[in-house]
């Protein structure tokens, strides 16, 4: 099956009916009332307080995987966005997850792009955000990450430039050196669409200065996993240049794919027309054709991971069919809450077995039919 018909057949997942007595659903007209970023910061404060019931524990043993040697019991994470100072990563364990990534983190505190900067598009199953990176700056997420040390489940940090620096280079390689020790992968995020630097490094010359200098770091006993997060805003002839000094440098893992500045024609949500980077459903599609392409340039060299629209068991289902060993979401949990993991995790396994596949790696390395 072509992974991209998983989506065509099964579309998204429907609301199971425990969701009808998930607190979220009696949240959500009052969220979805707000300022998407308020409504955040509410969501935020409500899981650090421990008012968000977790979701059911155990994992199917087929959604066992391992990702840059770390054990995880399925292969659902958390992108990045969500949880943007490291405040709420061990909660999002009782959410699920079987990983999750926090930031972008910058050297700096940034105060980010003026408000308003998210736009919620519920029609089409997306979201619009021009942030810019808001948040508190290395040392203050360090911090916290030390006071509470490693989660639980798997961990990666997103690493960003300060929007006004003369150097970015030198800020991806401050925060490397500087989070070194703290997670297991840390994601160059080369792709942001909304700040200054955000995009520098889709010159593969750069690229590859920036990863020459990366090389260059003294990482003592052990060296965390180096991830690329490439933009769907590129033509293929500018993927395989990057790809291939992606892999001229040794990189651990690729993930595909960030946020994207195209607007699809059929888009229905008012919002449509406002700047910045559009991610949820409409991003399934081309990321998930981006994700194939990627695995076939890369010839199983490198760890992928697949993010962009995913809502559902089938998604996450055509995300690995497609070559990545483990998946991200945010989007989607806007408009469903946590316990669409739940149901992720439930359809995944089903799809995974129905096609005779052991495990989650087994079903990425096979060629999608």
């Amino acid at each position: 099956m072509d992974p991209l018909d998983a989506h065509a057949r099964f579309g998204p997942a429907a609301t199971p009916l425990t969701s009808l007595f998930d607190p979220f659903w009696l949240a959500k007209p009052f969220l979805h009332a707000l300022d998407p970023e308020d409504a955040h910061e509410i969501t935020l404060c409500a899981l650090e307080s421990g008012f968000v019931p977790g979701q059911p524990g155990g994992d199917d043993p087929v959604l066992a995987t391992t990702l840059f040697g770390r054990a995880l019991t399925n292969p659902i994470g958390l992108a990045a966005g969500f949880d943007k100072n490291a405040r709420v990563q061990d909660q999002m364990a009782a959410h699920g997850f079987g990983f999750v990534e926090i930031g972008g983190v910058t050297p700096l505190p940034q105060r980010g792009n003026p408000r308003p900067r998210v736009f919620r598009l519920p029609e089409d199953g997306a979201v619009i955000n021009r942030l810019g990176f808001p948040g508190d700056g290395a040392e203050v997420v360090q911090r916290r990450l030390h006071r509470r040390g490693r989660p639980a489940i798997g961990f990666g940090i997103n690493l960003a430039s300060n929007a006004d620096s003369a150097d970015p280079a030198a800020d991806f390689v401050a925060l490397a050196q500087r989070f070194a020790h703290d997670a297991d992968y840390l994601t160059l995020d080369i792709s942001c669409p909304n700040t200054a630097n955000g995009l520098v490094f889709l010159d593969p010359s750069r690229l590859g200065d920036l990863l020459a200098r990366l090389a260059e770091i003294d990482w003592g006993a052990s060296r965390p996993a180096l991830v690329a997060k490439l933009s769907p805003d590129i033509d293929d002839a500018l993927v395989e240049r990057l790809v291939a000094t992606l892999l001229g440098a040794r990189i651990d893992g690729i993930a595909i794919a960030n946020t994207t500045r195209a607007r699809p024609a059929d888009l229905r949500g008012a919002s449509a027309a406002e700047a910045g980077g559009l991610s949820g459903r409409p991003l399934f599609a081309e990321s998930t054709a981006m994700l194939a392409r990627v695995r076939r340039l890369t010839g199983g060299r490198v760890t992928l991971i697949g993010v962009g629209g995913i809502a559902s068991g089938a998604d996450a289902y055509a995300k690995i069919r497609a070559g990545a060993t483990a998946v991200q979401l945010y989007t989607a949990l806007i408009y469903e809450g946590t316990s669409l993991v739940t149901s992720i995790k439930r359809e995944l396994a089903r799809r995974l077995r129905s096609d005779g596949f052991g495990s989650v790696a087994d079903a990425a390395a096979a060629p999608a039919t």
